[in-house]
C-alpha cells in the first residue's frame, strides 16, 4: 500500500455541483426529444438508463459546474503526487471524460451499463481495489454512508446528519460547504418576469371593463400565468444548459452554475404546473384551455421553436398574444380581433428587438449558442422590426375608423394623434436593441425604462380622452 492514501471523490454534488444522469436527460432531451423518451424504457434498469441517456445526451462534461473547494482540493493533492480518482454512480464513459479532462487520475470506478455503482457496490469496488481504510472518500448524502465506513477518512460536502454517527465512533470527519439556497430557485423562477402578464388587463383596458367583477378574476389570471410561465422558465433553463454556459451573462443562473439542484427544479415545475392549471380550471374552461395552449406552445419553444431563425420571433409574438386573450377569458369580455392583429406585429418588433440586443452585446461573431443568428442578420433583423412598426400603426389607423372603435373611441382625431407617442416608443425600442442599450429581454426593459412609460401613459391618456373617459370620471 501506497505511504500516501488515495484520494476518491464521488462525482455528482461532490466533485460537481450537479448530477449527471438529470445532466444528460436534460442534454438528450433538447438534442434527441425522441431518442431520449426511448431511452426512459430502461428505468427499472438505473445503470442501462444512464447508459443510454450518456449515449444521446453528447454531454460537454467540460462545461459541468465544479465544486471549486473540492477542485482545489483535488488539484493540490495531485500537486503533492497523490493519486486522486473518481469513483460515481454515473455512467464511466462520462466519469473517464471528466477525470481526463480536469487532469485526473485515468482509473476510475463507474456504472458500465450493467452495475449501478452505488452506495454498498461502490464500497466493495474500492475496498477491493486499496483494501479496508486504504483511501480517503470525499461524498456528499447519505448513501454514502456505506462508502465512508470502509475509508480512513470522510470528507462530508455539505450537510449529511447521518454522517456525524461515523463521528461519534471515532472516524476523522472533514466537513466542506455545500447545498443550495431557496433564494437561488426563487431567482430561478424570474418573477421579474411576471410583469409581462400585465398584458391580460389589456383586454379590460379595451373594453373599458372597470369593475370588479372583471378586474378580480383577471388577477387570479395574472397569478395562474406567472405560475405556468416560471414553470417553463424551469423547463427551459434546463435545456439550456448547454448554451447558457457558453453564454457571459447566463452562465450565472441557478442551474446552469449548479447554485440548484436540477433535481430540486424538476420538483418545482411539477408543484407550478399543478398551481397554474388548478387556478385556471377554477376560473372557467376558456381560461384553462388558454393555459394549456399557452404551455404546449412554450415547451414546443423550448425544445424546438427557439432553434429555428424567424420561427422563434413569431413564436415569441405569439405566446404574447396569448396573454391578451388569456385577460378576455379570465375577465370574460370580448376581444377585438384589431387587438390581436395589431398586438401580433408589436411583439414582432419586440422579438428583433431581443435577438438585435443579444447580437449587439455578443463578444464573437459565432451564431448566438442555441439559436440561430448571427452578427450578419441584424440588417434583416431591423429590416422586419421595422415592418413590425408600420403593420401596428397602420392596423391601430385601420380600428380607429372601425365600427367598434367609433364606437369606443368617439373622438377619432385624439385615436390618431395617439399613434404618434405610439410610433416614437416603438422606434425608440428598436434602436435602443439596436445600439445594445438595453437588457436581454425588452418587456421586462419596458416596464422599468421611466422614458418609455412616460411615453406610453401619453398614448394611454389620449386613448382615454378619445373614448371620452376623463371626462365621465372627473365630470363635476
Amino acid at each position: 500500500m501506497s505511504e500516501v492514501k488515495p484520494l476518491v471523490l464521488d462525482v455528482d454534488g461532490t466533485f460537481l455541483k450537479t448530477d449527471m444522469l438529470f445532466e444528460t436527460f436534460w442534454a438528450g432531451l433538447g438534442r434527441d426529444p425522441l431518442g431520449t423518451l426511448r431511452a426512459l424504457r430502461h428505468f427499472r434498469d438505473i445503470a442501462a438508463l444512464k447508459a443510454a441517456l450518456a449515449a444521446v445526451a453528447g454531454l460537454r462534461t467540460d462545461l459541468l459546474p465544479v465544486n471549486p473547494e473540492i477542485a482545489d482540493l483535488a488539484l493540490k493533492s495531485r500537486m503533492a503526487g497523490r493519486e486522486v480518482v473518481l469513483a460515481s454512480a454515473s455512467d464511466q464513459s462520462l466519469v473517464a471524460r471528466l477525470a481526463n479532462e480536469y487532469g485526473l487520475d485515468q482509473r476510475v470506478f463507474a456504472s458500465d451499463g450493467v452495475t449501478n455503482l452505488k452506495g454498498p457496490a461502490k464500497a466493495a469496488a474500492l475496498v477491493a481495489a486499496y483494501g479496508e481504510k486504504g483511501f480517503d472518500y470525499a461524498g456528499d448524502s447519505a448513501v454514502d454512508i456505506a462508502i465512508w465506513e470502509h475509508a480512513e477518512n470522510a470528507l462530508v460536502v455539505g450537510a449529511v446528519p447521518s454522517a456525524r454517527a461515523l463521528s461519534a465512533r471515532g472516524q476523522n470527519l472533514v466537513e466542506f460547504a455545500g447545498g443550495w439556497r431557496w433564494q437561488a430557485l426563487i431567482k430561478a423562477l424570474r418573477p421579474h418576469q411576471w410583469v409581462k402578464n400585465i398584458l391580460l388587463v389589456l383586454p379590460v383596458i379595451a373594453a373599458h371593463r372597470f369593475d370588479l367583477a372583471t378586474l378580480i378574476p383577471v388577477l387570479w389570471g395574472i397569478m395562474a400565468f406567472s405560475a405556468a410561465a416560471s414553470s417553463i422558465y424551469i423547463v427551459n433553463d434546463l435545456l439550456d444548459l448547454e448554451a447558457d454556459r457558453l453564454h457571459p451573462t447566463k452562465c450565472r443562473r441557478p442551474f446552469a452554475s449548479g447554485e440548484v439542484p436540477i433535481g430540486a427544479g424538476m420538483a418545482a415545475f411539477g408543484v407550478l404546473m399543478v398551481l397554474a392549471l388548478g387556478v385556471a380550471a377554477a376560473l372557467n374552461g376558456a381560461f384553462l384551455a388558454v393555459v394549456v395552449g399557452y404551455m404546449a406552445i412554450s415547451l414546443a419553444y423550448s425544445l424546438k421553436l427557439k432553434r429555428m431563425r424567424w420561427v422563434d420571433i413569431a413564436t415569441l409574438a405569439a405566446l404574447y398574444t396569448i396573454r391578451v386573450v388569456a385577460g378576455a377569458a379570465a375577465g370574460q369580455v370580448d376581444v377585438s380581433i384589431y387587438m390581436l392583429i395589431f398586438i401580433f406585429p408589436v411583439f414582432v418588433t419586440l422579438g428583433c428587438v431581443k435577438r438585435l440586443t443579444e447580437l449587439t452585446l455578443a463578444t464573437s461573431d459565432d451564431r448566438l449558442p442555441g439559436r440561430g443568428y448571427g452578427r450578419g442578420d441584424r440588417g434583416d433583423l431591423l429590416n422586419v422590426a421595422g415592418l413590425g412598426t408600420v403593420g401596428a400603426v397602420l392596423i391601430f389607423f385601420l380600428y380607429s375608423v372601425s365600427d367598434q372603435g367609433r364606437l369606443l373611441y368617439p373622438t377619432t382625431w385624439i385615436l390618431w394623434v395617439a399613434m404618434i407617442p405610439m410610433a416614437l416608443w416603438l422606434v425608440r425600442m428598436v434602436m435602443l436593441g439596436w445600439f445594445g442599450k438595453q437588457d436581454y429581454d425588452p418587456i421586462v426593459f419596458a416596464m422599468r425604462d421611466k422614458f418609455g412609460i412616460g411615453i406610453l401613459m401619453i398614448t394611454l391618456s389620449l386613448m382615454f380622452w378619445a373614448a371620452g373617459l376623463w371626462a365621465k370620471w372627473f365630470a363635476g
